[in-house]
């Protein structure tokens, strides 16, 4: 079993990649393979809502997001990490996941998902319910923790100081493993849904 990691933040080893790497070390302690991806620092344009990955069942633009579409269909789990800039995600990170998950999310269907934010003070609890939008869409098991996902700290040295955000991260890690064990255990046990036609009402006659 493999878990996806993405750092959504400009910074590689900072504030968002150390609540990150305590994930992962909980998950590789319970035997789960990981995989941290960053998204970097090159421009990331938004969805022009072109309607061409309806034909082709990928993005029209070739910048990271369909590798990161691919690399979420290869994962069993995801987790996406991401700093807080005025109550929300990065803007990268953000226009990132709109393309990956118009282009690709009926794809990541039943797979576990979890969103960690990293905030000096505030405005994390907003980013979590924003990012935690783009995995109830997709018909993803949210894992939770003990407490909402979030660090806290202006530096990578001040959130390793805070104990009990390194603690949610933890208890992240062993929740998404405890997920993942059920749902490969019981592969050949339980059926999965059957979805309906999707339906879709539009309130503009």
């Amino acid at each position: 079993m493999k878990v996806l990691l993405i750092n959504g933040s400009p910074h590689n080893n900072g504030c968002t990649f150390t609540a990150l790497s305590e994930v992962e070390k909980e998950l590789q302690a319970q035997g789960i393979e990981t995989q941290i991806y960053h998204i970097g620092t090159q421009p990331v344009r938004g969805c022009t809502a072109c309607g061409s990955c309806y034909k082709t069942g990928k993005c029209a633009f070739d910048d990271g997001v369909n590798e990161i579409s691919e690399l979420i269909k290869m994962a069993d789990g995801v987790v996406i990490g991401t700093p807080v800039y005025y109550s929300s995600m990065n803007g990268a990170l953000s226009a990132t996941l709109d393309r990956v998950f118009y282009s690709a999310g009926s794809n990541f269907k039943n797979k576990p998902a979890a969103g960690v934010v990293s905030c000096r003070r505030g405005g994390a609890s907003a980013t979590f319910d924003q990012l935690n939008k783009y995995f109830t869409i997709s018909n993803m098991p949210v894992v939770s923790s003990q407490y909402w996902n979030a660090v806290h700290g202006r530096t990578a040295q001040e959130v390793k100081r805070d104990l009990e955000g390194l603690q949610i991260m933890r208890t992240l890690g062993k929740n998404m493993t405890w997920l993942l064990q059920n749902i490969e255990q019981g592969k050949d046990n339980v059926t999965l849904p059957v979805l309906e036609d999707r339906i879709a009402t539009n309130f503009i006659r």
